[in-house]
């Protein structure tokens, strides 16, 4: 039975009728992509698992109105997306810079899920990969989330530095992944908004 749930109507129309069976298939399935997913959004691990279990709670609410002519897949990255931009919106104030932030993630939504988490990983490796000095700045900031200034007063550096570093740091990451250039937005995502910002314009 579970082999039959692969075929994307089958399994649709297992969860139309309250399989869970089929449900347990599609959360097994799925869940390691759509965390990953959800974290290339918020940065987030707990907030990112709490978003996909929320999506998987109103895909069962609303399971009679799936249509078996959707893509399962498809449908489950869109309300990944569709639950980060709600709880974004409800608990930031949408600026010129967060209206940014958003068409950014409206391209990404439209790319090749498949590749997505590849990406994802390829970055999280090339950061491992940078100059030490350079590394150390780049995870003070992104991920201890340490300001420019409290950077160079940890480090005893100027602030200018810790800026070249930093700017270095996302020019030798995109170059080296070799992202192609819709897939800047997935940058603009995992890292500082205002430093991609200057780099795309």
């Amino acid at each position: 039975m579970h082999d039959s749930f692969k075929e994307n109507a089958n399994l649709i129309l297992h969860l139309k009728k309250g399989n869970e069976d089929a449900f347990s298939f599609l959360v097994k399935n799925f869940n390691h992509q759509l965390c990953v997913y959800a974290s290339s959004l918020v940065n987030n691990e707990t907030l990112a698992e709490d978003i996909v279990q929320n999506v998987y709670i109103k895909t069962w609410e609303k399971r009679k109105s799936l249509s078996e002519n959707f893509s399962i897949k498809s449908f489950l990255y869109k309300s990944v997306y569709n639950e980060f931009i709600d709880q974004y919106r409800k608990n930031r104030s949408v600026a010129l810079l967060e209206k940014k932030y958003i068409e950014a993630l409206d391209t990404i939504v439209e790319e090749d899920y498949s590749v997505l988490e590849e990406l994802y990983h390829l970055v999280q490796k090339e950061i491992q990969n940078l100059p030490p000095k350079c590394k150390n700045i780049f995870l003070l900031s992104k991920q201890e989330g340490l300001s420019n200034i409290e950077i160079s007063e940890y480090l005893n550096v100027s602030t200018k530095t810790v800026e070249a570093h930093i700017t270095k740091a996302f020019c030798l990451i995109r170059e080296r992944v070799n992202l192609n250039p819709n897939m800047n937005t997935l940058l603009f995502l995992l890292f500082d908004k205002k430093i991609i910002e200057q780099q795309i314009g």
